[in-house]
């Protein structure tokens, strides 16, 4: 396994061996984001910034205009919130083909707490017109994610990990930007359907492992497209669904439960939908497993509360 912020330091340096557009602009994290190996390599192209995010986003978008096809590397609490206004106005109005990489997004960070655990950054990210959001599981899909977005012609935002998950897919993956990833067919009749993102699917897929071991029966769909999604597609997958659980390292506010609940809406869907993630709440410092397991996201948890969505109702 490797940290998602590996794999895209390895996969950019790789990439710019090939494509002499791309560049680095980083926020005196290179260390932290796994930018070091792109400045290593290819150090013309690597614009050290300082701890000064707003004016890296101008750096990057004036590349822009040059013809570059420029990265910004930081963490994503800087990126989404610190310099937001510069992404909004640079950026996102202008279509402008800069790209966020940001590392040690989600609850766990390093045990760094509230001011660095960035929990609301997909519900940020989708408000912005243009912007394409994209939550990788795992180094597979991280990786063809990098490629795709190295060759989109826009703002992307990359939310990536800190640590090392559990594979969920092999090398035959193919990403196709906004399509929904069936995991699991429970078919017609499935009790439950879970729909998950990010690295959280991971540890949704041991779930629901777990919960079918139980003796119900599971679809599983995995979103590393926040927008643009195609809807129609997630809705081929809903419709018919009785009960739906989403489940996201991220607040319930604006993510991934609520791009959800907007499908389900728009197709006037009896199912229930119940959101697992972080509630409207700051987090706190912590080793891994314990914050997971406190806010409701570690393997355990998340297979309860599908249990207890389910009830007596499938014998689980």
């Amino acid at each position: 396994m490797k940290a998602q912020r590996a794999v895209w330091g390895d996969t950019l340096t790789e990439l710019a061996e090939t494509d002499d557009r791309i560049v680095v602009v980083d926020g005196d994290l290179a260390t932290s984001t796994m930018a070091v190996t792109f400045a290593n390599a290819h150090p013309e192209r690597f614009v050290q910034a300082g701890i000064a995010e707003q004016n890296m986003v101008g750096i990057a978008f004036g590349m822009s205009t040059l013809g570059y096809r420029p990265w910004l590397s930081s963490f994503g609490v800087f990126l989404t919130n610190r310099a937001l206004d510069q992404v909004r106005m640079l950026v996102s109005q202008t279509k402008a083909p800069v790209r966020l990489a940001a590392a040690y997004t989600g609850l766990l960070n390093g045990a760094s707490g509230k001011t660095h655990q960035d929990i609301e950054d997909l519900s940020v990210m989708r408000a912005l017109p243009n912007m394409t959001v994209l939550a990788p599981a795992d180094e597979t899909e991280a990786a063809a994610i990098i490629r795709w977005a190295a060759d989109h012609d826009g703002p992307v935002y990359l939310r990536l990990a800190r640590d090392a998950v559990a594979d969920v897919f092999d090398d035959g993956y193919e990403f196709r930007v906004g399509a929904p990833v069936l995991l699991r067919d429970g078919g017609s009749d499935a009790d439950v359907t879970v729909v998950s993102t990010g690295v959280q699917t991971s540890r949704t897929v041991e779930a629901v492992t777990a919960v079918e071991a139980s003796g119900a029966t599971v679809t599983h769909v995995h979103l590393p497209t926040i927008k643009p999604l195609d809807e129609e597609a997630l809705w081929a997958i809903l419709d018919g669904a009785r009960t739906v659980v989403t489940v996201e390292e991220h607040s319930v506010v604006g993510g991934l439960g609520d791009v959800v609940a907007a499908v389900l809406a728009g197709h006037a869907s009896g199912a229930r939908l119940h959101k697992v993630g972080l509630a409207d709440s700051w987090a706190e410092s912590g080793p891994n497993d314990f914050l997971l397991d406190k806010y409701g996201l570690s393997v355990e948890k998340v297979t309860a509360r599908i249990r207890d969505v389910l009830g007596e109702r499938v014998g689980v």
